[in-house]
């Protein structure tokens, strides 16, 4: 664990995108001390400015605060970006792992589906999944999930590919451990490292592809996020700029505080990956 935070740190940008995505991960717990009214609450005049009539971010067309619609919105953001990623990272290792693993024609049909997956331009498709189940938190999380995994697989598998046939590999089929271990306790951990850097990117895309869909209407409408915020001021972007502006700094702020996270993340679990380069 030392040595892994002694390379991290070494990358002062990751350290500030991992600073960066700890306060916002403060913010989202406390939000409820923070701005403790329900936050699609009308709480005073319409398309007030930042700063004016007790607003610090300004109030939307309804007369609310898009403060505290931020705040609220960074729990709902952050636990569709995790719980999303989590979801399509569990698909992707069990299509990769059994792929990689067996080979033969079982690679070849859990292939031709991944393949199937990723011809499909994946926001249209998140879009109609959506569109079909009806939106709902729940409903986002599935239809992230669902587009996001053949790159998890394909990663796997090739990890898989690469690991099976090693040394220890072969000695614990001798030892007559069965494939099923094999695969959960020997490969797949060794193949955690490139698996841990894409989900972590996977987090700020999925966070993308939430606040498109609800910028489209296309979000859970009882629950806040940065997205709906957005979408709820779209048309009025030239008259009360504040309304769209601040939610998507919040977007583009987590985004690339993810991103420089992965890097890092990269730079300290691949350390000869990055002395070749």
């Amino acid at each position: 664990m030392e040595n892994f935070w002694s390379r991290y740190k070494r990358n002062h940008a990751a350290v500030f995108g991992l600073f960066v995505v700890v306060l916002i991960i403060v913010m989202a717990i406390t939000a409820s001390f923070l701005y403790p009214e329900d936050p699609f609450r009308l709480v005073g005049k319409p398309l007030s400015k930042p700063l004016t009539n007790g607003f610090l971010l300004g109030s939307d067309s309804l007369g609310r605060d898009v403060a505290s619609g931020i705040v609220h919105g960074a729990k709902t953001s952050l636990l569709i970006g995790f719980v999303a990623t989590l979801v399509s990272v569990f698909i992707g290792i069990f299509f990769g792992a059994f792929a990689g693993y067996f080979g033969g024609i079982i690679d070849d049909i859990l292939m031709r589906v991944t393949e199937i997956f990723q011809t499909i331009p994946s926001f249209i498709f998140a879009i109609l999944l959506v569109a079909i189940m009806k939106p709902s938190m729940s409903s986002i999380v599935i239809a992230i999930a669902v587009v996001s995994w053949p790159g998890v697989a394909r990663l796997v598998r090739g990890e898989f590919l690469a690991v099976k046939n090693r040394e220890f590999v072969q000695a614990c089929h001798t030892l007559g451990m069965s494939d099923f271990r094999i695969m959960l306790r020997e490969i797949l951990p060794n193949c955690l490292s490139p698996i841990i850097v894409v989900g972590s990117l996977m987090v700020a895309t999925a966070i993308l592809i939430e606040s498109g869909l609800a910028f489209l209407g296309l979000g859970d409408p009882n629950i806040m996020s940065w997205g709906f915020l957005i979408g709820a001021g779209r048309t009025m972007l030239r008259s009360a700029w504040w309304v769209c502006t601040f939610p998507g700094v919040a977007i583009l702020i987590t985004v690339l505080a993810i991103n420089l996270i992965g890097e890092g993340l990269n730079d300290a679990l691949n350390p000869r990956l990055k002395e070749r380069q």
